[in-house]
Formats: structure tokens, C-alpha cells, sequence
């Protein structure tokens, strides 16, 4: 089967006015095109990069939703009250409300919205501080993000929405606190402004963006980050050019486990330690429950002084998560025929990680972590050579903060007012995850609040 390249528009091709402009072609951007085009809206795409799908590219676990069709095939009966309960305590108790309670009960259509578009989610597993297996990810256990883009992108192509890359937004044109266009600049064409009756902001968020996070976050300063080149915030300027607010700025995710030994920086991704893996320190041993949240397992890791800490999995692990294979690929993975060998390569204690492992698999078969407490992810041991390493340190993963949006996307004012014609989504967005993001929960933001953002654009330009 020939490979699918996505075919990007021509910068000739570029209209002055449109229904519905989307600025960013992540997830939570290309489902609200396609929402809104299939609601009746003549839509456009901009993107700044010509490299396309931003940091809906990177995520690897999977897509949190509760009560799909796709947990009960798996025997798994979940409540939308308990997601909405996990994620306020992962969070700290700081999520806005109104939009974590249309967040945890918008998930299982979103499954069925990209199920009808060919984009099937039918595996699942887990994530730190759910209660349950809610990540939904595609059937061979591939990275959901890639397949996620691409299967979008598909449906864009399918239905001709054009996507116009190199092509930075400005500024937003505002006329008596209606949104009303944008200008763009683009090399072949220079600057031009477009008339929308609508426009959604799903640029994504500032983990690259150093003076932002040195005014945000300056102790974060020397961490390395996961994120793509475009994680910039300039949505952000964009809507606060305009009145939007700003909310949790200072609340930026670190991720735990980041492989960062080469000239890149690589997500290792939570379905690793979903799938059974462990964290031990260079002593060989466990020190936290893998599967409690980032921000209490960052603070595990960086209590050890070590310099990180070391993933340990198996052939088992590695057959039931197969981005396993691409960390194989670019040179990630330390692996030996017998734990001594892996702990010769990985510079551990040998008798100690020999010891560890020992406890781990009889608290395995006993379905109880009397060490850590952990509850989830613990349906198979580390049992089946060649056994596996990861060197891991925390970093930068996502910026909490962003755009202060209502339930209904919409972009707001200090005052709490909506800005007309004006939406946001994904990660530009702030207040839905409170002081951490809960695994999974990314790519479900991107969808939920995706397809809202198109809806609302309908309703409001065709009075629907």
C-alpha cells in the first residue's frame, strides 16, 4: 500500500474570506475544520510550519474516554463521575470545573465521532492516577498521536479542506469585539488579510518559547523539552492582542520520563510503565509507584540525585507497546539476554535488580504492590528475555496554562465576557487540567474541545 502524503494547499490557492479559519494543524485544529465542514462552513487551515500535526504528532500512550464501546469489549465498566474524579485529583482540585465537567462527559462521543471517520481506537490501557484503563489507542498499540494525524488528515484530503503551511498568523482583525479576520504572512505571497466570520486558535503551547518560560516558570529553565520546534505561544499573544486572558500560566508539566543521552530530546511514553514496566535507581531498586502522577513521579526521580532513574521492561512489555520498537530503532534501549547482562549495560546493581524483579513479578501474581501501592498497570510481570533499559530524566512536557476559554471554546476577557467569533483549543488552552495533566487526557482535549470549537463556529455563522 502506497504511503500517505498529505497533500498541502497552494499558497495561490488562498481566498480572501472564509466561514471558519483555523490557526495550527494539531488534532484539536484539524478535527474542528472538519466538524465545521461537515456542519456547512467553508473552512481553511493555517500553519506556520511546513512540517504539519505540531505536538499531537509526539503523543505516544493514547486517548483517555470513558464509558465506549471500546472499554466494555474489554470488560472494563467505567463511570464519566469517576474520570471526572480522577482527573480533579490528579490536578490537584484546581481544574476549572465547568470545562473538566463537559471534558469528562464528551469523551465517548469523541471516540465514536473519530470512529465514524476511520480512525478506530479499539486497544486501551492505562495511565498514571487513573483509576482505570481508559487510553484509547489504535488496535496494533501504535502511538496514537501519528495515527491520529494522519487518519485527520486523511479526512481533510477526503474532503478537500484546504491547509495552507508556512503561512504565520499576525494578528487578528477585531471590529466592535467581533472577531472578523486575520492576517497572514506567507514568503511567496508576503502579507495578507482574510475575512472569517470565525476563527479558532489551536496554535499549541510555549515550551520552546524561552522567554515565556522564564517569565512563567524561570526555575524550569535548564530542563530540556519534549516538545516540537513550533511550541512557541504564539496563539497566545494572538488572543491577548485581542483582550483574551491568560489563565495558570505558571503551571507547566514535567514529564518523568524523558530519554535525553543523544543530541534529541525523546518522549518516553507513559504506556511503557502502562504495560508493566518499572522505574529502579542505579542501586537496582523500585523507589515510587510507577503509576501515580507526573508530578509525583518527577519529584521521586529527582529526590534520587542520580542524575534520573532507569526503566526496566521485558520482550512481554515491549510485544504489548510497539513505540518501543522505534526507541530500539534510534539507539534508546539497552537490552541483554539475562538481567545481569541489562545490568552490566544499564551501570546497576545486579544482585539488587535481580531482587527487585523477583518482588515485582510475586506482587504481580498476587495483584498487590504492598511496596508502592500500585494499582493499575499490573497485568503482566517482567518475565520474558531479552529484558530491556531506559535511561530517563524528567522534562518539559506541557504548558498547563494558555488562552482562558468557557465550555463552549470560547475565547474570554478578563471579565469573563466572550470575545465574538473567537475560539480556542488543545494545548493553547488553559485551566482544564489544573497543576497536572493526567495522561491520555492531551489527545481527548484535542477531540472534545476540537469538535466544539466547530460546532460553535456553525452555530454562530449559520444560526444553527
Amino acid at each position: 500500500m502506497a504511503k500517505f502524503i498529505f497533500p498541502k494547499t497552494n499558497i495561490s490557492d488562498l481566498k480572501d474570506t472564509y466561514d471558519f479559519v483555523v490557526i495550527g494543524s494539531g488534532a484539536a485544529g484539524m478535527t474542528a475544520a472538519l466538524q465545521a465542514q461537515e456542519l456547512g462552513l467553508d473552512v481553511a487551515i493555517v500553519e506556520k510550519l511546513s512540517v504539519l500535526g505540531g505536538n499531537s504528532n509526539r503523543a505516544s500512550s493514547g486517548m483517555n474516554a470513558v464509558e465506549t464501546f471500546v472499554q466494555l469489549n474489554h470488560g472494563i465498566v467505567d463511570s464519566q463521575a469517576s474520570f471526572y474524579d480522577d482527573t480533579l485529583k490528579g490536578g490537584g482540585g484546581t481544574n476549572d470545573k465547568s470545562l473538566l465537567s463537559y471534558f469528562t462527559t464528551h469523551t465517548e462521543s469523541a471516540i465514536d465521532w473519530l470512529y465514524n471517520h476511520n480512525i478506530n481506537l479499539t486497544d486501551i490501557t492505562a495511565t498514571g492516577g487513573m483509576s482505570q484503563k481508559r487510553a484509547h489507542r489504535p488496535n496494533d498499540k501504535s502511538a496514537v498521536g501519528s495515527y491520529l494525524v494522519k487518519g485527520l488528515q486523511k479526512q481533510l484530503a477526503y474532503k478537500q479542506i484546504p491547509l495552507f503551511d508556512e503561512t504565520e498568523v499576525i494578528a487578528l482583525q477585531k471590529s466592535a469585539d467581533r472577531i472578523t479576520g486575520l492576517t497572514v504572512r506567507n514568503a511567496e505571497i508576503g502579507e495578507k488579510t482574510i475575512q472569517a466570520k470565525a476563527v479558532l486558535i489551536a496554535a499549541g503551547g510555549f515550551a520552546q518559547n524561552r522567554d515565556m518560560l522564564a517569565e512563567y516558570a524561570p526555575e524550569l529553565l535548564d530542563l530540556k523539552t519534549t516538545n516540537h520546534p513550533g511550541a512557541t505561544g504564539d496563539g497566545m499573544k494572538l488572543a491577548t492582542a485581542v483582550g483574551g486572558a491568560l489563565v495558570d500560566m505558571k503551571k507547566i508539566q514535567i514529564h518523568p520520563t524523558a530519554q535525553q543521552d543523544t543530541d534529541h530530546v525523546y518522549l518516553i511514553g507513559e504506556g511503557v510503565r502502562g504495560e508493566g514496566a518499572i522505574l529502579v535507581n542505579r542501586a537496582g531498586q523500585r523507589f515510587v509507584n510507577e503509576m501515580t502522577t507526573r508530578d509525583k513521579v518527577t519529584a521521586a526521580i529527582n529526590d534520587l540525585q542520580e542524575d534520573g532513574a532507569t526503566l526496566i521492561l521485558d520482550q512481554g512489555i515491549r510485544e504489548a507497546f510497539t513505540a518501543i520498537d522505534f526507541y530500539l530503532a534510534v539507539g534508546l534501549v539497552m537490552s541483554g539476554d539475562t538481567l545481569a547482562e541489562l545490568a552490566d549495560k544499564a551501570d546497576l546493581d545486579a544482585d539488587n535488580l535481580a531482587k527487585t524483579i523477583a518482588q515485582w513479578n510475586a506482587a504481580q501474581e498476587e495483584g498487590k504492590d504492598t511496596e508502592f501501592g500500585r494499582q493499575t498497570a499490573m497485568e503482566r510481570g517482567i518475565v520474558k528475555a531479552p529484558y530491556y533499559a531506559i535511561h530517563i530524566k524528567p522534562a518539559i512536557h506541557y504548558t498547563m496554562g494558555g488562552v482562558k476559554i468557557n465550555h463552549l471554546a470560547e475565547v474570554l476577557r478578563e471579565d469573563g465576557a466572550a470575545i465574538k467569533g473567537l475560539y480556542a483549543a488543545g494545548e493553547v488552552t488553559g485551566g482544564l487540567h489544573g497543576d497536572n495533566r493526567i495522561g491520555g487526557n492531551s489527545i481527548a482535549e484535542t477531540v472534545v474541545f476540537g469538535r466544539q470549537a466547530g460546532k460553535q463556529a456553525a452555530k454562530l455563522v449559520l444560526g444553527l
